[in-house]
């Protein structure tokens, strides 16, 4: 008498157990960001154009939080300092902002399964840590412009809509043949500048600042 609702029991708390565990099933509305831009990050009355760089004002992204909820995939390749750094960083402000982070480890052989695999998770945004998926980025990211990238301490050459970069004196590997910027540094990969990179990049793509290039102190 008793098995079958024991049974049922138990096949109601696994359903509820995979329920809780699958928290990125199904599709939900667009995030809605907690917080305005501050003055200097970027002026309303005239919206950078695409693919330009803006030099928001230090601090104008504080005030900007995600909402419950919002999913974010690190896609990371390599393990040089500048990538660990930048991984590092996010990792901090998706713990400090109690998002929902998950990880996908790129190939450095077959790069562009990973970003597959990260836009399949289909999350808010996919932020992106290492050179070696600049030129990936670069061939799918036109393919899917319903998927936000957000590129930390490196920049597609010529970015579509949907990918959004952040940079630094120091900085700024562009791929495509061009390699980095002359005054390329990887100590400038402080863990600072790393925290200040996420954040601006975060807020501009939650206020759909995006396609563009941040240039950040």
């Amino acid at each position: 008498m008793f098995r079958p609702l024991a049974a049922l029991l138990a096949a109601s708390l696994l359903l509820a157990g995979c329920s809780g565990a699958d928290d990125w099933s199904g599709e939900r509305p667009a995030p809605i960001p907690i917080g305005a831009l501050g003055a200097g990050f970027v002026d309303p009355s005239a919206p950078p154009a695409p693919e330009a760089t803006i030099t928001p004002s230090p601090g104008s992204w504080d005030g900007v939080h995600p909402p419950e909820g919002y999913r974010v995939v690190l896609l990371t390749v390599g393990s040089d300092a500048p990538t660990r750094a930048v991984v590092t960083a996010v990792e901090e402000w998706a713990e400090a902002e109690e998002v929902s982070l998950r990880t996908v480890t790129a190939d450095p052989a077959k790069p562009v399964d990973a970003i597959v695999e990260a836009m399949n998770l289909k999350p808010d945004v996919v932020v992106s840590a290492g050179d070696g998926l600049v030129d990936p980025l670069a061939l799918v990211t036109p393919n899917h412009l319903d998927q936000q990238f957000l590129v930390v301490g490196a920049e597609l050459a010529e970015p579509t809509g949907n990918v959004t970069a952040v940079e630094w004196a120091g900085a700024g590997y562009r791929g495509e043949g061009l390699g980095s910027s002359t005054s390329y540094d990887p100590a400038s990969f402080t863990a600072e500048r790393c925290a200040r990179a996420i954040r601006a990049g975060a807020a501009a793509v939650l206020h759909r600042v995006v396609g563009i290039v941040l240039l950040i102190g």
